[in-house]
């Protein structure tokens, strides 16, 4: 293995470990790199995870140009945005700023003098996100009717995609209708050139199964468009992983081998508020410790008292599997939100939740840990000293089990099997169903 086929930069790390999913089970060896890739093993696919979905955009694209440049830098064949399969943006980006800094630099790579054209969709049809004429459906509703139109940071009222974005970006925004998808060939090909020639910076394209992406992929691997920044969701990116698999001789020298993780204790934190998570927390039929961000806040609560009832449940019941939760419903989120601040509340959450994460792994022999929500599980694997994931088999669609082997600050340190999960992905029986694929 000589340089990656696939190299992908996500704007955050569930949605990195959901790409990641599609790659590995399309056939590439995949690994994802928490942050801008140092002594990351070369696969197939490299993912790199940014936390960069709700930062401001000026940082959202430093942090996207530095991964796509390392990735491209080391030959990365065919570089892609992976973004929400619910588009979680605000009319400031962080979509459209970060695809037009990257497609700078593949237009750089190809030797051309404009920038090159970004293409993509954020359907990815088997977990219910779907593109048709423009507009985004999640399930059988459109993205402003599902419960996304409430979620704090990013509230997504409008499900025309060409509008929304149009509003974040400064190039011309044009659409890949789902007629001109569904007959594919060349007639899809030819609609690429001309949405290329009539001066679009973005092309959005509608995908309404599989098979429709299946035939977006077979006409951007062409080889005879414009150059591309390729984008989207999961759904577009295991289309193009499944083709360029298809080409690979199954005798290929293979990734490095995901360590052994040794038997040990098993933690749920969750931090998400999604409709999902909160169905999966209710459903869930163990133990299940709330945590309280405005308890929290005024010291009535702490990592350090939570980690001290876990101690003494674990040593009661060895082989229960706990949940820690700060999910709670809308209302009450809001509530905390105008009492706390927006951003502080979240901070103080994912801080604590990140060291009862190292507490429960450092000192109580927890192994294997379920976390749900983006945010949470970026700060949850920042305060492990993640830095990169070996990619395992998934428990549902788009929610891998991943190995990290190692650990910052943690020479020696055993590796843990972690499962970081989007708020909205998973049956609502995955906390209790989870554990029988962990490594």
């Amino acid at each position: 293995m000589t340089a990656p086929l696939l190299g992908i930069v996500a704007d955050d790390l569930t949605g990195a470990c959901d790409v990641a999913a599609a790659a590995t089970d399309a056939g590439l060896h995949t690994v994802v790199s928490l942050g801008p890739p140092s002594g990351t093993p070369l696969a197939d696919c490299i993912v790199v995870a940014l936390k960069s979905r709700t930062a401001e955009p000026g940082i959202a694209v430093r942090q996207s140009l530095e991964s796509g440049r390392w990735l491209l830098g080391h030959g990365t064949a065919r570089l892609y945005q992976k973004y929400c399969s619910t588009f979680d943006s605000t009319d400031r980006g962080n979509i459209g700023p970060v695809a037009e800094a990257l497609a700078s630099i593949v237009a750089e790579r190809a030797g051309t003098p404009d920038a090159a054209l970004s293409i993509g969709t954020p359907a990815t049809p088997q977990n219910g996100r779907t593109q048709y004429l423009g507009h985004l459906f999640v399930g059988d509703r459109l993205l402003s009717e599902s419960p996304l139109r409430d979620h704090p940071l990013t509230p997504m009222g409008d499900p025309d995609l060409v509008r929304v974005l149009a509003r974040q970006s400064t190039r011309s925004v044009g659409l890949l209708p789902h007629p001109v998808v569904r007959a594919g060939g060349d007639g899809l090909r030819a609609a690429l050139r001309r949405l290329a020639d009539s001066g679009a910076g973005h092309v959005l394209v509608d995908a309404l199964d599989d098979d429709d992406l299946d035939r977006v992929a077979a006409a951007l691997l062409a080889g005879d468009g414009p150059p591309a920044l390729l984008g989207g969701g999961a759904g577009l990116a295991g289309a193009l992983a499944r083709r360029i698999a298809e080409s690979l001789p199954a005798d290929r020298e293979g990734a490095a081998l995901a360590p052994a993780v040794p038997a040990g204790r098993r933690l749920l934190l969750s931090g998400s508020a999604s409709a999902r998570t909160r169905e999966q927390v209710a459903a869930f039929p163990g133990h299940v410790r709330t945590l309280d961000p405005l308890r929290l806040a005024d010291g009535s609560d702490s990592a350090e008292t939570v980690l001290s009832e876990l101690a003494g449940r674990f040593a009661g019941h060895p082989d229960d599997t706990v949940l820690v939760s700060a999910t709670a419903d809308p209302d009450r989120v809001r509530a905390v939100q105008a009492q706390l601040g927006t951003a502080a509340a979240a901070e103080l959450v994912e801080r604590e939740l990140g060291r009862i994460a190292v507490g429960a792994v450092d000192d109580l022999g927890v192994r294997r840990l379920l976390v749900a929500g983006g945010e949470t599980s970026g700060a949850v694997a920042d305060a492990l000293g993640v830095r990169s994931l070996f990619v395992g088999r998934s428990a549902a669609p788009g929610v891998p089990w991943t190995v990290a082997g190692h650990r910052d600050g943690r020479t020696g340190a055993d590796p843990i099997a972690l499962l970081l999960k989007s708020g909205n992905f998973g049956g609502p029986d995955l906390f209790s169903t989870a554990w029988e694929v962990a490594p």
